[in-house]
């Protein structure tokens, strides 16, 4: 059976055996990810376990428009950033979409020559929308596109919130010994 031919018995079925094998196959993923943002284990288990009850509950609204890894993901990041929000009772203001871009690479070379024990300082101090950004984009490799997709923002939008992620890293690295 095809993933598509998973999803489709679950949604027409809500058939547990089908929903058992999206589980395991994404699981650790949906974990992982949540870790990489909240740094708590058991936190972590926690929000994987919501998330899951979350895609059983709105798996009908998937529609197969992109892949369902993305759609996944999609959730798995939304559902964390608002989690981390309510806890930190932030209000977060959205960057303007409209403002003038200046080249996606600035700074990659700064960013890159950071330790990697500095860098762990560094993104657990800078807000987690900023780090989640970062880590889409350099440690999962996600597309620009797939960046926009998955926030539901505009090219320049992504690219400023990039930008002024790593501008706020690099500030960090220069302040610290």
């Amino acid at each position: 059976m095809t993933e598509d031919e998973i999803i489709k018995r679950l949604i027409h079925s809500n058939d547990t055996s089908a929903f058992s094998i999206l589980y395991d196959k994404y699981a650790d993923k949906i974990y992982y990810k949540c870790l990489s943002l909240v740094k708590d284990k058991q936190l972590a288990q926690d929000l994987t376990h919501d998330i899951f009850v979350k895609i059983f509950v709105t798996i009908r609204k998937f529609n197969f428009q992109s892949s369902f890894a993305t759609w996944i993901y999609r959730i798995t990041y939304n559902f964390c950033i608002d989690f981390i929000r309510k806890q930190q009772k932030q209000q977060v203001t959205r960057l303007d979409e409209e403002e003038d871009y200046v080249d996606d690479d600035i700074g990659d070379e700064e960013l890159f020559a950071i330790s990697v024990d500095k860098l762990e300082v560094i993104l657990a101090q800078i807000p987690s929308e900023d780090k989640a950004i970062l880590l889409m984009k350099y440690q999962d490799e996600l597309s620009l596109k797939d960046i926009m997709q998955l926030l539901d923002i505009s090219e320049s939008a992504t690219k400023m919130r990039i930008k002024r992620a790593k501008e706020k890293v690099i500030t960090l690295s220069k302040s610290i010994n």
